[in-house]
């Protein structure tokens, strides 16, 4: 069995229990991101915080990072999107592009698509040549590597859908008149390369999944299940980073 054929997408939950268990999480997820920033507790700046987001066409990647950070206040967090490099920026290392945004000490970031664009658009349309993505498996795992070594967390997420469900939320959008600038020919296009898609992305998962940043795949059929699994997952690797570091993640306002 392959790691997606492992995802449960029947997990479920109800309108009354989404709603209580998401504002629980983020209520938990303030008050640990006030930590790792020193606004509460001793004062000591805690660990970067790095949440990376992959996934399919309308796998609610959006809506779960809208979810993560509604409760926080804005100057605590950066949120970058990525969409295909610029001319100057493929001039340049692939992964050149992403270190501006990269959090500090005490710092947020959340990407929406990431580094992991060249071992799976770029491989399966060939904007890259094969020598490159299969170069990059270990390109991305240095750089994680690094990055955890100098203290980052990083929360790394693949948004899974079936292609049932992935379907009806595209036609869902295609006749929305306010949603349907969400939906392009070329997220038809991939759909039809789904095959490919998921020989990629299991390829991924299974070559860069590390001690350093492991992958979470999310059951995302059911959008509010997906939300809350997301904000639980950081948090916890919140709780993990900063109970390493000898601070207590239930400490109180100092």
């Amino acid at each position: 069995m392959s790691r997606l054929d492992d995802v449960d997408l029947s997990a479920r939950l109800s309108k009354k229990e989404g709603k209580e268990q998401l504002a629980a999480a983020q209520q938990r997820l303030v008050h640990l991101r006030l930590l790792l920033g020193g606004q509460i507790g001793s004062g000591e700046l805690g660990p970067p915080l790095c949440v990376l987001f992959e996934g399919w066409d309308a796998s609610g990647k959006g809506g779960a990072i809208k979810r993560l950070v509604d409760e926080l206040d804005p100057r605590h967090v950066r949120v970058a999107q990525f969409a295909a490099p610029s001319y100057d920026e493929k001039r340049h290392h692939f992964l050149w592009r992403f270190w501006p945004v990269l959090p500090g000490w005490g710092g947020m970031a959340v990407l929406d698509r990431t580094w992991y664009g060249r071992v799976l658009v770029e491989r399966v349309e060939g904007f890259a040549t094969e020598e490159q993505w299969q170069r990059a498996y270990g390109e991305i795992v240095d750089l994680e590597t690094t990055l955890a070594a100098e203290g980052t967390v990083l929360a790394k997420f693949w948004m899974h859908v079936s292609p049932e469900e992935q379907l009806r939320r595209f036609e869902s959008r295609r006749d929305d008149p306010y949603r349907a600038w969400k939906l392009t020919d070329e997220d038809w296009r991939n759909r039809e390369k789904r095959e490919a898609y998921e020989v990629a992305v299991e390829e991924m998962l299974q070559r860069t999944d590390h001690e350093g940043g492991r992958w979470t795949v999310v059951p995302a059929d059911d959008k509010r299940h997906a939300r809350v699994a997301v904000v639980r997952t950081v948090c916890e690797a919140i709780e993990t980073a900063l109970a390493a570091r000898g601070i207590d993640p239930d400490g109180l306002p100092g």
